[in-house]
Formats: structure tokens, C-alpha cells, sequence
């Protein structure tokens, strides 16, 4: 697709990347039967092919409107486009960068700019979010329907607590660093701390940097990007002294021991698929491309790491007293995950190891309409998305649900009655098992 970028942003670098992103689109649509909103919709403008064009005509410098922006704003940003399309486009990274000249040329109201502003000095600030939930459970029994869904009831959350307090002592010589979180730790504790049991096993410490925060994400996807990129720095300073000689430095100056950790470990996909861009989000800034770089090969999926580490993992489950009649499970690929990460089949592979029995879900590929801030931003289509995919994930009778990041297991909880967890929690239950069941038996 031929582009004639306007001054404004010619010969700069977003131009640059997102002229090579739109030529290598040959307009075939298959990104139209893979698209959510176009799903929903049935309008070409709410498909990756007509928001492409949309951005092609801003880059030339055609008038942009409220109606570009609204487009715009009803991508998931899902990817799933990017898993189908034969041409490679990476229309994740173009949006970002349409998604970002709109803010600037359309602007948006008082009151969706408050918003959008509310959310980022919120969602990854622990600080402002855990008294704000406390009082959300507080008045949860008063909340309409929906909005109570999303909360965790306070049982439910004790319950949580307790299981994130059971972590291994760091005692192993192979160690990983952990990319806490921002919302996990406040609403579903127990996911690091069943990642840390689960590796403690298999001879791995888990350990934390003490000044890593939120990965980005939410600023730089609600378009304030200098904002984002500033957290990204934080978290690169925060682990480049846990990096030790993989980096070129004195493993010496590593903090605790700590120095050379095999790899940053995700445990919430949408957090994993940022850090892994890391490297490309910050390659023009002299000061941090290197290292940024660096991180973004050290990040792993923690489905990764188990699958890597099968060797010792497999023969663990192979010993599991499992009956596969009480095991049924559907397991909800996130986008992040499957598209974004381009990480599918290893989850599912790992569970079957585990002696669950997995449902089928049909139309797998599709988003659960969680996307971020998507489900607090675009309610009526993530609401539509949902139900969609609350009815796909039960339609095999599961017993219960499980995903891989924390978005889509608190969006898919307020949809359904079944239990929904990560699904390095219920490995970690069966290890358990397997564990009781040896200390019985010696």
C-alpha cells in the first residue's frame, strides 16, 4: 500500500516505521474474519484494513476527526490480525502510533480526558488502588450488578491472601527475577506465590525487585507514551543491577547475591507482551536502548520457563494421583498470549501433563473484551465480547476456567458462576498433591 507521509510527521521516526508498517499491507482482508469489532459491527472502519486506511489518510495529511478517533478507540488491540495476516503486518505497533497523532490533532472532552487521566493515576499506582478497592468491597453488597461482578468479594479475597503468603525462601543457586505487578498483587495475591512454589520445585528461586513497578502498559496504550516509556526506564533500572554478566557487567555488582538471573519472569501475559518491546519501544533513546534490549531477551512467559524446564517439570506430573473425571478445565488463551506473545499449545500442553482434561472452546482466537482499560472504556462492546466468550468457555461443562493474565481472569469472573483462576495456580495445587502424597508415603 503505497503512503505519501505530510510534513508533520515525515522523515521522523513513528513516520518512518509506521510508513514501512502500512506498505507491507496488500489490503487482502483476512484480518476481517479474525477482527472482534468488525465481528460485532460489520463495519469496515471497525476492522484492522479500514482503520489501516484511516491512519494512511491521517499520515497524509488529510483532515482527522472525532470519527477517526472513535475507530481507533474501539480496537482491542488484540492482534489477533497479526496471527492471520500473510504479509507480517504489525498493525499493533501502527495503531499505537495513529492511536497517539489522534490524541494530539482531535484532543479529547473534559470529561473523557478525565477518565483516561483517572485510570493511569490509578491502575498502576498500588498506593492509590488498594484503598480504592477496600472501599469498593466495602459497598460491594449496594453496587448494580456488572460493577459488583468486578470486584472480589472479601472471602473469596482472605482466602488468596493467606495461599501469597506461603513463599519459598530464596535458597536455590539458579534464580529469576519477577515482574510483581501493579492490580495482581492487590487482587489476585496468590498468583506470584504459586509461581514462586511451582519453581521453587524445579530448583529456581523467585525473587523481586524492590523498585519495579507497572510495566507501562496502561499509560502508553491510553496514549500518554512519554508516560508509559518513563515506567519502562523505572523497571529497566530497577532489574539491570539483577542482570549481572549477561549484560557485560560485574556480576560483583548485582544486589544479594542476586546477579545473572536467567530470566525476567511473567506471570500476566499482558504485562510479558510490553516488556518484550521493551527493546524496540526505547531503541532511540540513547540512554537506555542497550539495556532495554537486554531485558527484553531476559523476559519470559512463565509458561515458557516450564516449558523449557519439561526435563524436570514432567516427571513431577507423571507422579500426580489425578482423576481426570473431577478435572474437566477450559482454559482461556489471552490475546496477549496467543497474539501478541505468539505463544500457543504450550499452557494447554503443560495442564494435559497435569492430568486435566481440557474442553473445547470455540472461536479460541477471540477476544474476551477485557483489553486493558478496554472493559472500563468501551463497556457495551467489551460487555457483548464477553458474553461471547463466557458462552465458548462453558460450553464444554467445565468445572472450572483458567487463563493467563490477570485482565482476563477478573473480566471472565464477572461473567460467570465457575471459579476462574490463573493457571499456575492449579499446577501449583497438583504439585501440592503430589508432594503430600510422597511425605505420606515416606
Amino acid at each position: 500500500m503505497q503512503t505519501r507521509l505530510a510534513a508533520f510527521i515525515k522523515d521522523s521516526p513513528e513516520g518512518e516505521e509506521a510508513e514501512a508498517i502500512i506498505r507491507t499491507c496488500v489490503h487482502c482482508g483476512f484480518c476481517l474474519a479474525t477482527c472482534p469489532t468488525y465481528q460485532l459491527l460489520g463495519d469496515e472502519l471497525d476492522s484492522p484494513r479500514g482503520r489501516i486506511y484511516l491512519m494512511k489518510q491521517m499520515l497524509e495529511g488529510e483532515p482527522v476527526t472525532q470519527k477517526t478517533q472513535l475507530h481507533l478507540d474501539r480496537c482491542l488491540t488484540c492482534r489477533a490480525c497479526e496471527t492471520v495476516c500473510p504479509s507480517g503486518v504489525r498493525y499493533g505497533r501502527l495503531v499505537d502510533i495513529g492511536r497517539g497523532i489522534v490524541e494530539k490533532k482531535v484532543g479529547r472532552s473534559i470529561a473523557a480526558g478525565a477518565m483516561r487521566y483517572a485510570l493511569r493515576q490509578t491502575l498502576p499506582h498500588p498506593g492509590v488502588f488498594a484503598p480504592l478497592l477496600k472501599l469498593g468491597r466495602g459497598v460491594r453488597p449496594l453496587l448494580p450488578g456488572s460493577l459488583k461482578d468486578s470486584i472480589p468479594p472479601p472471602a473469596q479475597q482472605m482466602d488468596k491472601m493467606q495461599s501469597a503468603k506461603t513463599w519459598p525462601p530464596a535458597r536455590h543457586m539458579r534464580r529469576m527475577l519477577l515482574l510483581d505487578g501493579c492490580v495482581q498483587p492487590l487482587l489476585a495475591p496468590a498468583i506470584n506465590a504459586a509461581t514462586a512454589r511451582v519453581l521453587d520445585r524445579l530448583g529456581i528461586s523467585l525473587i523481586k525487585a524492590e523498585n519495579a513497578g507497572c510495566c507501562g502498559a496502561i499509560s502508553y496504550h491510553l496514549n500518554a507514551q512519554q508516560e508509559g516509556l518513563d515506567y519502562m526506564r523505572r523497571n529497566v533500572d530497577a532489574w539491570w543491577p539483577y542482570v549481572g554478566n549477561g549484560a557485560g557487567m560485574d556480576s560483583a555488582q548485582g544486589p544479594q547475591g542476586a546477579e545473572g538471573v536467567e530470566a525476567i519472569v511473567m506471570t500476566a501475559s499482558g504485562c510479558g507482551v510490553t516488556v518484550k518491546e521493551y527493546g524496540h519501544l526505547l531503541r532511540h533513546d540513547a540512554a537506555y536502548a542497550e539495556k532495554a534490549a537486554r531485558i527484553s531477551e531476559l523476559s519470559r512467559d512463565i509458561s515458557e520457563i516450564l516449558e523449557a524446564e519439561a526435563p524436570a517439570l514432567f516427571p513431577l506430573l507423571d507422579s500426580i494421583p489425578v482423576d481426570t473425571r473431577k478435572s474437566a478445565i477450559a482454559f482461556h488463551s489471552p490475546c496477549t498470549l496467543q497474539h501478541g506473545m505468539q505463544i500457543r499449545g504450550v499452557v494447554e500442553k503443560i495442564l494435559i501433563a497435569a492430568g486435566f482434561d481440557l474442553t473445547i472452546v470455540p472461536d479460541a482466537h477471540l477476544c474476551c473484551g477485557s483489553a486493558g482499560t478496554y472493559s472500563i472504556l468501551q463497556p457495551e462492546l467489551s460487555q457483548q465480547l464477553l458474553k461471547n466468550k463466557v458462552m465458548a468457555l462453558e460450553a464444554g461443562n467445565p468445572i472450572r476456567i483458567v487463563t493467563a493474565n490477570i485482565g482476563c481472569l477478573m473480566h471472565v469472573q464477572s461473567g460467570t458462576s465457575l471459579p476462574v483462576n490463573h493457571w499456575i495456580e492449579i499446577l501449583d495445587e497438583r504439585l501440592l498433591i503430589r508432594q503430600r502424597q510422597a511425605q505420606n508415603q515416606a
